[in-house]
């Protein structure tokens, strides 16, 4: 985090949306997201140190291609603004849940752990509708090499993949599990 301060980011990140003409704001937060769109007050946020660190998962991406291609990822889910305020009262079904039941709880229940499994199917369609978004964006563009794009929207949708496929590996054992048990 030494060479890059928080103006240089800020700096950085409003200048890809600058480029893109979307009218989108930035706010910096502490949340430990390196960077994320809140379609509710139409607002792209980043959390520097964080941004840094994600950034230093991927050494052989200089540092400026991450940060640009992470940002025109956020401003492909303010494209998909529409999508995103469709799903605010599902969205809100499944924190519900969670602020409910504990974590225990829901991975021992089938029906609250398939509410988290189809909330990370939505997820996994919005991050790769966002990745589409940002896509046309940087062809339009030309911000940021194809293999260099191709490389960070792999890695980053990774995690939502691992995650999903984590949760629904336990979901079908205990799917498993309720089946062989009598009734």
């Amino acid at each position: 985090m030494n060479q890059y301060t928080n103006e240089f980011l800020y700096k950085l990140i409003y200048s890809t949306i600058q480029a893109t003409g979307l009218p989108i704001m930035l706010e910096e937060d502490h949340t430990g997201v390196n960077m994320s769109y809140n379609f509710i007050t139409n607002v792209v946020s980043f959390d520097a140190n964080r941004l840094v660190e994600a950034a230093g998962e991927l050494p052989s991406i200089p540092f400026d291609h991450y940060v640009k291609t992470i940002t025109l990822h956020e401003l492909g889910h303010a494209i998909d603004r529409p999508a995103l305020d469709a799903s605010l009262t599902r969205t809100l079904d499944y924190f519900d849940m969670r602020d409910q039941y504990s974590t225990k709880e829901i991975f021992k229940n089938p029906d609250l752990l398939g509410m988290l499994i189809e909330e990370h199917q939505m997820n996994i369609a919005f991050e790769e509708t966002a990745w589409a978004n940002a896509e046309n964006l940087n062809e339009k563009l030309l911000l940021i090499d194809q293999n260099t794009f191709e490389m960070i929207k792999n890695h980053s949708l990774s995690t939502y993949i691992n995650n999903y496929e984590e949760d629904l590996a336990v979901y079908k054992q205990l799917l498993e599990q309720t089946e062989l048990q009598p009734a």
